[in-house]
């Protein structure tokens, strides 16, 4: 869950600002489908083993902004869309990615994809390694759960903090949050369902009243980004987080801090649940 500032770009991640100039004018090229441009091979995952490497899902009944165009001028969006491709699936864990495949697919120059690794590393969903090159970062099963096991402890404190009944004020920007969130999904738009998840995750959160613990939690929420956003692509994951959503909105406006922090930490498990079985099921093949 991100936390804005004038510098990010509109998907809410830091803006990568370069002399666009130096590289060309302007063109327009579709990129091609993900499964193109990634090696699938098993590839060492964070603990040192070989990890498995899981294919990219099938994403044709959900859409993105898939012929939106690339400018070479426009590092941010090279940033956002190697970001999506990953965080939504089509980017398998532990595929590699090449610069010359990332050039090609996304219209750009290989100094724009370079530093479009360099902020994917940063953020953890991308791993360098010397003589391997880049590869979708691969979370093991036991690192899965240890992340969350801290990302719980921090929304829960978070949630509880919250001053219930709260502000009114607090309810009505939730409300329209929501409306957008809701919006966002009718359409299915993955882009706009995963910065207006993020939006009001982050407005509630920060009711908490301490900066550093919504600091501490979007590190965590950064590092589950793999994890969590390819459920705002299904259907199913999407409905129910819809759902609490809105009950959240009701328990803030009565007293019960403990049912409001039991859900936020409910909220998360569809997801943790999900990228669990998922690496189970390609550890077994």
């Amino acid at each position: 869950m991100p936390l804005r500032s004038p510098c990010h770009c509109r998907t809410g991640y830091p803006l990568i600002v370069n002399n666009a100039g130096a590289h060309g004018g302007n063109f327009r090229l579709l990129a091609p489908p993900a499964t193109q441009i990634i090696d699938n091979l098993p590839l060492p995952c964070s603990t040192g083993r070989t990890g498995p490497v899981l294919k990219a899902e099938r994403m044709s009944d959900i859409h993105t902004a898939d012929a939106m165009t690339v400018r070479r001028d426009d590092p941010d969006d090279v940033v956002a869309r190697l970001e999506e491709d990953i965080i939504f699936g089509r980017l398998a864990p532990g595929a590699r990615l090449t610069e010359d495949a990332l050039m090609s697919a996304y219209g750009t120059s290989r100094h724009f994809v370079r530093q479009a690794l360099v902020d994917a590393e940063r953020r953890g969903i991308v791993r360098r390694e010397k003589n391997v090159g880049a590869t979708v970062r691969f979370y093991s099963a036991e690192e899965v759960r240890q992340i969350y096991e801290v990302r719980e402890m921090l929304t829960r404190q978070a949630a509880l903090m919250i001053p219930l009944p709260a502000p009114q004020g607090l309810i009505d920007e939730l409300t329209t949050l929501q409306r957008q969130y809701c919006a966002k999904a009718d359409v299915q738009d993955l882009r706009g369902i995963h910065e207006a998840n993020d939006a009001f995750h982050l407005a509630l959160f920060s009711a908490c009243g301490n900066p550093y613990l919504v600091r501490s939690l979007q590190d965590y929420m950064n590092l589950t980004l793999p994890m969590r956003a390819k459920n705002l692509a299904d259907r199913d994951g999407l409905a129910q987080s819809r759902r609490q959503h809105e009950l959240m909105i009701e328990l803030l406006k009565g007293r019960d801090s403990w049912a409001l922090a039991q859900l936020c930490v409910d909220h998360m498990q569809f997801s943790k649940s999900d990228y669990l079985a998922r690496i189970s099921g390609e550890t077994e093949r």
